[in-house]
């Protein structure tokens, strides 16, 4: 996980957390805890991950004689919002050393809001290898309907169990590889980014999350019989996706078109009530859905005209209508931040559109060097039994032309819907 202080790319990389993996390490924990010279804890959990991990780290706690202060989620499905933020917030006890979340997803990015704002010591007990969170200092939340991700703190120490991690439902164990398979888009992005934007990137970051993302594949086949190896490797992968983004300063190692695409439908869901799924299952079948258009793409021939007529007809007004009507209030948001993006610019639409016309052949090359074929990521699905269609996990059919294009619309990232704007190839797409 380590890279050389001096990197090629000109930034000083660093991580300080401490990263735990391995069978029975939960015992672990006093030592861990005498180190930071803790008194008393924190502890959040949800009801589900109290009974996968939550009580005995509680009872490990208790052992040592020190104060557990707790708060235990009780929804069956609780959602990384405005409100159970509040809730943690409301419990938290000030005079806590260290705050300990045990679960994974929501209850990390909620845990990481409240370690940063109370600035002490976090402590994240991974229940399953579920999502690429665990070692990014971000938190993925939706605040006022729109889908982000908010500045928090990184843990401190994260500790993956072995024993705990293998007792996870399968769904969340296929949702994180399904997170890890995201990740050929997101450095194939990156590195197109780079090519036509000037946009900062590093190979050794890059090849850092190739490498696990080779593992993860090569042992996927496990995850069916809980193999302790195969659990590791998405696991490890995971963190060392997170460890990535801290390096970059930006989530470009890990995330891409396919998150927007998800995170578009769980702005459809916070809104409207549609159904969502797990984040890594839905990011696992955007990024089957993303490498067919990117193998669209590679057969289209840029024609800068047409590029130019699309681009020149182009209502941005009529497209925020559009936008207030499929995603509701999230899209105000997502409109606002245009007024500062300024990414419909014809002027600097002209200039991208001559240098990627100019640079067609070093595109398709990165594109062919980074993607699978949709064919192999197809069997792989199969092998391990992940959703590969949107009708499998609840959404409409309907609505995918419009969530490409809401892609574009998200945050201030090049993407795969951007290029084909550019291209005026979206609807041949």
């Amino acid at each position: 996980m380590e890279i050389q202080k001096n990197c090629k790319c000109g930034k000083e990389h660093t991580f300080s957390s401490e990263v735990m993996i391995g069978e029975g390490v939960l015992k672990e924990i006093p030592q861990i805890l005498k180190k930071y010279n803790t008194k008393k804890v924190f502890f959040l959990a949800d009801k589900n991950t109290y009974i996968a991990a939550g009580k005995a780290v509680e009872e490990i706690i208790k052992k040592e004689e020190m104060v557990v202060a707790s708060y235990i989620f009780q929804a069956d499905e609780l959602e990384p919002n405005e409100v159970n933020v509040g809730l943690a917030i409301m419990h938290y006890e000030a005079d806590c050393d260290v705050i300990i979340g045990v679960g994974s997803g929501v209850i990390n990015d909620i845990s990481k809001i409240v370690a940063n704002v109370s600035n002490k010591t976090y402590i994240i007990v991974a229940t399953a290898p579920s999502m690429d969170g665990y070692a990014s200092a971000t938190s993925s939340m939706t605040r006022n309907g729109l889908k982000i991700s908010l500045p928090s703190k990184c843990a401190d120490v994260i500790i993956g169990d072995l024993d705990v991690l293998c007792e996870a439902p399968m769904k969340l164990m296929i949702s994180g590889l399904g997170d890890m398979l995201a990740k050929y888009v997101s450095i194939c992005e990156w590195r197109i980014s780079a090519l036509i934007n000037g946009e900062y990137y590093c190979e050794e970051i890059a090849k850092l999350v190739r490498s696990s993302l080779k593992r993860c594949v090569d042992n996927a086949a496990g995850l069916l019989q809980r193999d302790k190896e195969a659990v590791k490797a998405v696991f490890e992968g995971l963190v060392v996706c997170g460890v990535a983004m801290k390096y970059a300063g930006i989530s470009r190692p890990a995330s891409g078109c396919e998150h927007y695409m998800s995170h578009v439908w769980d702005m459809r869901g916070a809104e409207f009530g549609h159904p969502v799924a797990l984040h890594g299952i839905q990011c696992g079948v955007a990024t089957l859905i993303i490498v067919k258009m990117y193998e669209k793409l590679i057969e289209i021939t840029p024609d800068r005209q047409r590029a130019l007529n699309y681009v020149d007809e182009f209502d941005y007004d009529k497209w925020s209508v559009v936008l207030k009507e499929f995603l509701g209030k999230a899209a105000d948001s997502m409109i606002a931040l245009e007024a500062k993006e300024q990414k419909y610019n014809k002027e600097s639409h002209k200039v991208r559109l001559d240098f990627i016309i100019n640079h067609w052949d070093e595109i398709l090359q990165i594109i062919k060097e980074e993607l699978p074929s949709s064919e192999a990521l197809e069997k792989l699905f199969e092998q391990i039994g992940a959703p590969k269609s949107l009708q499998e996990i609840g959404v409409d059919e309907a609505i995918l032309p419009l969530t490409f294009e809401a892609t574009k619309d998200i945050r201030d990232k090049y993407v795969l819907s951007r290029l084909c704007w550019d291209l005026g190839s979206t609807g041949e797409l």
